[in-house]
């Protein structure tokens, strides 16, 4: 994934993105990969390793005449919980096993390596021994996003923050239940210091799927500002 963060405005993200995508679409044409996209808009060619997908976004970044990292990062999210099994993680797909240490320096290297500026479920939600040294290690200059192992509860998040498991929460209403509650797991995160993820909820909802565009300006891990006091929602017809 890519992010924006060198653009003054909505619009402009928005451009770049689109830009960005169609690049990297003819590049991965042109290397004889397939284009097909998934319900979330995203490419799937079939790629070795970690950096020969980054390898092609970076490269996207520049043909299109952006500075990797000055005006768009990269994301990830390697969605570790899915293939941590008893204690190591098993990248099936390159014949590696990796400890939770290794896989911590595995990560670390590929942020040096690269603009990666956020990764979402770095490490698995039951390793927060990992999580707690992969935060202390590069908390400080990248994104640590927690999905799995927060689940947009405010109890879990609060002792996350309290142990130093990431500095970022994805915020998905219909996985905790109501408004209140993923509101309350914001307000949370933001008294930290944390940035908080609002997730799109892609072919899992009932309403029509929406893509929902992050844009912040700058950098992307900046202290929020207060927040207003929250209004009730207005209804709106379509």
């Amino acid at each position: 994934m890519i992010a924006p963060v060198g653009a003054d405005t909505f619009a402009e993200a928005v451009r770049m993105g689109s830009e960005v995508f169609h690049t990297l679409r003819r590049d991965l044409l042109a290397a004889g990969h397939s284009t097909g996209v998934g319900d979330e808009g995203g490419f799937a060619p079939a790629l070795r390793t970690a950096e020969e997908a980054l390898d092609f976004v970076t490269t996207a970044i520049e043909r299109t005449g952006y500075r990797p990292g000055a005006d768009i990062g990269l994301v990830m999210d390697p969605a570790s919980s899915e293939f941590f099994r008893d204690g190591v993680y098993d990248y099936a797909g390159e014949g590696v096993r990796r400890t939770p240490s290794e896989h911590a320096d595995y990560l670390a290297g590929l942020i040096d390596a690269y603009p990666v500026v956020s990764i979402e479920d770095p490490m698995a939600e039951n390793d927060l021994d990992g999580w707690r040294e992969l935060t202390a290690r590069v908390g400080d200059r990248c994104q640590l996003t927690g999905d799995d192992v927060f689940c947009t509860n405010e109890t879990l998040l609060r002792e996350g923050i309290r142990t130093g498991v990431g500095n970022s929460v994805l915020i998905k209403v219909n996985q905790i239940g109501t408004l209140t509650e993923a509101l309350a797991a914001v307000a949370t995160a933001h008294r930290a210091g944390w940035t908080a993820v609002m997730s799109h909820r892609s072919a899992r909802q009932r309403t029509p799927p929406s893509r929902t565009w992050q844009w912040q300006p700058a950098a992307v891990r900046s202290k929020p500002a207060p927040s207003p006091a929250p209004t009730a929602p207005r209804s709106t017809t379509n």
